[in-house]
């Protein structure tokens, strides 16, 4: 049997509460530009927010002006959502700390090896990742280009994780590829 080939994410769909909470957090804190809204045409009672999370893809928004933000963590257990993670420059990312606590927004910072991440939840309790890698692919090469090829130069290593000496290394590999005649 042949799988289905994906050309990448269409567009994520949540469950929100009023408009308002809606735009001023999607536009208010993440600067996602709302493109328009229509009515949900599965469900007359609800409206549906579209807005675009810097990529031309879509993140939308069911609302009801019936409902109450409800902050309360999102379960994490097989089938449910974890997390949704949004890229953002080294220059943002140094900037979401203060902008996150000008709002009164709880966050954690971590370091995943090969990316810096931020992460913090939505008025509904949906937890969200800000992440920026700690590389820049080479021209006409793909993120995940060099994530495969430092996973690949780690396991050889034996190590546990990715680190920047892996990225590095990567890079280099790559570019030497890039050059050679067979290429």
């Amino acid at each position: 049997m042949k799988p289905i080939q994906v050309q990448g994410v269409h567009h994520i769909t949540l469950v929100g509460s009023t408009r308002r909470s809606a735009v001023d957090f999607w536009q208010g804190l993440l600067g996602m530009r709302l493109l328009f809204e229509q009515p949900n045409l599965s469900r007359p009672e609800e409206n549906h927010l579209y807005f675009d999370p810097g990529d031309g893809r879509l993140i939308t928004v069911f609302t009801n002006e019936e409902r109450k933000d409800d902050p309360e963590p999102h379960p994490r257990g097989v089938g449910h959502l974890e997390h949704i993670a949004f890229h953002v420059s080294r220059a943002t990312l140094l900037q979401v700390a203060e902008r996150l606590g000008e709002r009164g927004t709880p966050f954690v910072s971590r370091d995943r090896g090969f990316m810096d991440s931020m992460y913090f939840s939505d008025p509904n309790g949906l937890r969200l990742e800000l992440a920026c890698y700690k590389f820049q692919a080479p021209e006409g090469m793909r993120d995940a280009d060099v994530l495969v090829r430092a996973d690949a130069l780690r396991r050889e290593a034996g190590d546990y994780n990715i680190n920047e000496r892996h990225l590095a290394d990567a890079i280099a590999s790559l570019m030497a590829d890039g050059d050679s005649p067979a290429s």
